[in-house]
């Protein structure tokens, strides 16, 4: 179990929660801000919440912060932007980098990436809203999914029961993304698995009162039952948390994800995507998982805020040797 220090000279300096954001999951993340901003200030940080905007690198210039703890959800924090902008002005971040960012943020992109490393994945087409979608019917029975191609918190997600509602459920991914993602419905359960630390967290199952976890299953339903840890057998807990480790880890990313899956009822694991910025509020699922392992979720801030500072010190350490070998 992580143990932090306690004390306010932690070393570790400014922190900035950013948090807001232009995209369709602000509302979310100014939640999960809050609440990591709350949980740093509880263990006596030197801490401010950053309500970011259209004129986010100004703000990431002015605001005077040693380390930024991103709490940004959706385009603009988890498709790899702003970690460019922070790698630009030099500031230490939590999670993934740009590259990582970016594969996970794309559903198709990232899904290639499984299937040419043996992950199981849904069957899948993509739809363009400017082209002919007549031919995307014949290759899927119903119940089947449609998603847009980058988004998160399950917004735009239709499960579509009844083939001709498939030209409404495209109209609302395509409000999102130009290009939709048309796949199999997997029959069997709900799984979550959290990455902390290149280690697979207990599997948590998800019930969801509709049979679908949807953003009113996920955000508003109180009905939505967490089972941590799930009820599954020894086999089929290692095969959820190897599939996940392993998507982690073949998209580039660090120090902490949320992997989202399916498994049927022959066991076979299917993985749906990588969350590079999942949910952080104790109500969110990775602080349940990690919460599973008697990390509690102001300990679990502490553990991504230091890790974020170890990579600045790496960097400060290199460059400092850099100039040292230039001036001899």
């Amino acid at each position: 179990m992580f143990k932090p220090n306690n004390a306010k000279k932690t070393g570790y300096g400014r922190i900035a929660v950013l948090a807001g954001g232009p995209s369709s999951e602000r509302e979310i993340s100014i939640k999960s801000g809050r609440a990591v901003y709350e949980a740093l200030k509880r263990k006596n940080q030197d801490v401010f919440f950053l309500d970011v905007g259209t004129d986010v690198l100004e703000k990431l210039k002015n605001a005077g912060f040693d380390i930024a703890f991103i709490a940004l959800h959706g385009r603009f924090g988890e498709d790899g932007t702003v970690q460019a902008m922070l790698e630009e002005l030099k500031i230490p971040y939590t999670g993934s980098g740009v590259h990582a960012s970016r594969l996970a943020m794309d559903k198709v992109a990232s899904r290639k990436v499984f299937s040419a490393s043996g992950i199981k994945v849904p069957r899948y087409q993509v739809a363009n809203k400017n082209e002919d979608l007549r031919g995307i019917l014949k290759g899927f029975k119903t119940p089947f999914v449609v998603k847009p191609q980058s988004e998160g918190s399950s917004i735009g997600l239709t499960i579509v029961r009844d083939k001709a509602r498939l030209e409404e459920a495209l109209r609302k991914a395509f409000l999102y993304h130009e290009n939709a993602l048309v796949g199999e419905y997997i029959h069997g359960r709900e799984l979550t698995v959290g990455i902390l630390e290149n280690k697979a967290l207990p599997v948590i199952e998800i019930v969801a009162k509709n049979q679908v976890y949807d953003y009113e299953a996920k955000y508003e339903n109180k009905a939505t039952e967490y089972i941590v840890p799930a009820n599954l057998s020894e086999n089929e807990k290692r095969a959820a948390q190897a599939a996940a480790l392993k998507a982690h880890s073949l998209l580039g990313c660090r120090d902490f994800s949320r992997v989202d899956m399916r498994m049927n009822d022959k066991g076979d694991v299917f993985v749906l995507e990588v969350n590079t910025i999942p949910g952080m509020t104790k109500r969110s699922l990775l602080p349940k998982a990690a919460l599973a392992e008697n990390i509690n979720f102001e300990d679990l801030c502490m553990k991504l805020t230091e890790l974020a500072h170890k990579r600045g010190e790496v960097k400060n350490g290199e460059k400092q040797v850099e100039q040292k070998e230039q001036l001899q």
